[in-house]
């Protein structure tokens, strides 16, 4: 045993690598809206290389011989925009970067200022900056560059207001810009009432590693997206959660609970509790 393992570890870490390669690879690009179609090729391409096998036909073989060199190399050119996509997560990666934790008074703040839009129901768009930049985005938009606060998300978002429309960038804990337009996600979505902002969401995560929240204009429901999966309708119990949660992952066990720390019940003072829209 000792002889068959000095002769073969070498093997086994090899074997364990290409292992932890493929199942990040797989993790970076299974969000992507050609996943599936390369999944599709691949299993045509192996039935046709076992059915030619089995039954010796040769001219099928030298068919798919010929080109397969020629069918990777159309692969990438086709599928240019999932494979930016997947590097991107794949460097952004908890293997491959360092996540800085999120300021817990920042957290405070945001998420104050996310109830009290829905409290009024405010339509309003958040994306959170993590590893990969949303430069794209923001010269979409308008560059602010301010401290992050609950009365301005309520000014930029106030209907009407000459930035309301678009997304707000917030990167480093500040806000970077507004009224920036985020790519809408062109899965078929089967619940039809999902808007065009929470379309934009899902949009944005698909390509990014942003976290994006939403608040509904109609219903004042709280959306969270991340890597293009939505949870809608939170409760503010839930979404102080959620949002602890993603950014106060993997915390040491002495730390206090981030989300104990953002049970605040009123995000602004009571002279700001009168209704500023119509129901």
């Amino acid at each position: 045993m000792w002889t068959f393992f000095k002769d073969h570890w070498r093997d086994g870490v090899e074997i364990l690598l290409l292992a932890t390669c493929i199942y990040q690879v797989y993790r970076a690009f299974r969000a992507t809206r050609g996943a599936q179609i390369l999944v599709g090729l691949g299993t045509i391409l192996i039935v046709l290389t076992l059915v030619s096998t089995v039954f010796k036909f040769e001219v099928l073989q030298w068919i798919i011989t010929r080109a397969v060199p020629f069918l990777a190399f159309a692969l990438i050119v086709i599928f240019q925009p999932e494979l930016r996509t997947g590097l991107a997560r794949l460097g952004s990666n908890r293997l491959f970067s360092l996540y800085g934790r999120r300021r817990l008074d920042f957290l405070e703040r945001f998420a104050d200022a996310v109830l009290n839009l829905s409290k009024k129901r405010i339509g309003a768009l958040f994306a959170i900056q993590r590893d990969v930049s949303l430069k794209e985005q923001l010269d979409t938009g308008v560059v602010i560059d301010a401290y992050f606060s609950p009365e301005l998300a309520m000014a930029v978002f106030f209907p009407k207001a000459p930035l309301h429309d678009g997304g707000m960038i917030i990167a480093n804990d500040r806000v970077a810009g507004a009224a920036c337009v985020f790519p809408v996600t062109e899965r078929e979505m089967k619940d039809r009432s999902t808007g065009l902002r929470h379309r934009a969401a899902i949009g944005l995560t698909e390509r990014t590693d942003a976290i994006a929240v939403v608040v509904s204009e109609e219903t004042g429901g709280i959306s969270i997206c991340e890597n293009g999966s939505l949870q809608r309708n939170l409760t503010e119990k839930q979404f102080r959660e959620k949002i602890a949660d993603i950014f106060f992952s993997g915390k040491p066990s002495h730390e206090t609970e981030p989300g104990a720390q953002l049970d605040r019940k009123d995000p602004l003072s009571p002279s700001g509790d009168r209704d500023m829209v119509s129901h």
